[in-house]
């Protein structure tokens, strides 16, 4: 999978911009706040509607605008396509691939796969539990669109189940409607939760090797899922905690209360593990995601690094930048000379300020 070229009109500081990308290592440096990250939001926004930031989409139009278009060109199992995106303030997006609306997000993930790589990764770890799930289901989304539509139905389905649960109060008579939505939250909840659990199966020997790699077979990692609720037991669960439910006006059950917990020598990373370990334990990750997605798409991924390496040690950059051979990578930092010193090929330079992008001489710029 490939970005060919990026355009974008009144995206977050851009006001207009049309940018093309390497195969390769491209390299985005410039000082804090001139719109590095943005660049890597527009192309996550264009893979998955969505950011990597949480932003909503009013917020990525540009101030004193009405809306703001994004077009990626992409190749996607050597088959050229269009993504085009719309945000609107008081609308909501509207989505095509080579013209051809798009209405579900479903639809779209996978076309493009990325895996994005920012400093709020490194503190994965030590996070509550909606980073990790966050972490699974944004891979599993791509990888398995089965998976993102029954996630989408069991968080719709979710909140009628809360909003519900707020109503009782004023309408007793509305607690005869409830196992409508339990039965609903059941089968998507339980959907959700066997994938995971798979996924998870499927990572653990991929991750360990990663950080065996990365601590130089100085420590071993381990990865268990660990479900609020089983299948088996989710409907049962539902029914016994309805009364406390209702008083908290929310539902304490399901794959929205998942986690997945992170060992090192069997030691929970989360509560005993140091800074260097955790975010060891969250590069493992990510480079398992990267290789898991590569047999699993029987493509590689994009990767973006949003500034990633300045939050690692010498060792550790080395061994990042060993992976990406055979990626397409688009990486931000701050400073030229804190990347030239990392010795790692760059196919296209570019320096950004203040909303303008500037390809750097000696960098190629060829367009397919």
């Amino acid at each position: 999978m490939l970005i060919r070229r990026i355009q974008l009109k009144n995206f977050r500081n851009y006001e207009s911009l049309a940018l093309s990308f390497s195969d390769g290592v491209n390299f985005l440096y410039g000082d804090n706040a001139q719109g590095k990250t943005n660049l890597l939001e527009a192309i996550f926004l264009s893979a998955t509607t969505r950011t990597f930031r949480g932003s909503k989409d009013k917020e990525l139009i540009r101030f004193g605008s009405e809306d703001s278009t994004i077009g990626t060109k992409i190749i996607s199992k050597g088959t050229p396509y269009i993504v085009q995106m719309t945000l609107r303030k008081s609308k909501p997006k509207c989505v095509t691939v080579d013209e051809i609306p798009i209405h579900r997000s479903a639809e779209l993930m996978g076309l493009l796969h990325v895996v994005a790589f920012c400093p709020d990764d490194m503190a994965m770890m030590k996070a509550g539990p909606s980073e990790r799930r966050r972490f699974l289901d944004m891979e599993l989304c791509q990888m398995d669109p089965i998976y993102c539509s029954n996630l989408i139905n069991y968080n719709k389905v979710l909140l009628q189940r809360n909003n519900l649960l707020k109503q009782i109060g004023a309408s007793p008579s509305l607690r005869d409607t409830v196992s409508v939505w339990d039965d609903q939250l059941v089968q998507y909840g339980s959907a959700v939760i066997r994938r995971r659990r798979q996924f998870i199966e499927e990572l653990k020997p991929i991750v360990s090797k990663k950080h065996a790699y990365l601590s130089g077979e100085c420590e071993e990692l381990s990865i268990e899922y660990a479900p609020s609720v089983t299948e088996d037991a989710y409907s049962e669960k539902l029914q016994r905690d309805f009364e406390h439910d209702l008083f908290a006006k929310a539902t304490g059950t399901g794959p929205h209360r998942d986690d997945m917990e992170v060992s090192v020598d069997g030691r929970s990373v989360r509560l005993y593990g140091s800074q260097g370990q955790q975010r060891t334990a969250a590069l493992s990750l990510k480079l398992a995601e990267i290789e898991i997605a590569r047999e699993r798409m029987g493509e590689a991924p994009v990767l973006l690094l949003d500034d990633v390496l300045s939050e690692l040690d010498r060792k550790r950059q080395m061994q990042l930048l060993s992976e990406i051979n055979g990626l397409q990578t688009v990486i931000t930092c701050t400073g030229m000379e804190e990347f030239v010193q990392m010795r790692s090929p760059t196919d296209r330079v570019y320096y950004v300020t203040n909303g303008t992008v500037e390809l750097m001489s000696g960098s190629a710029d060829t367009e397919e």
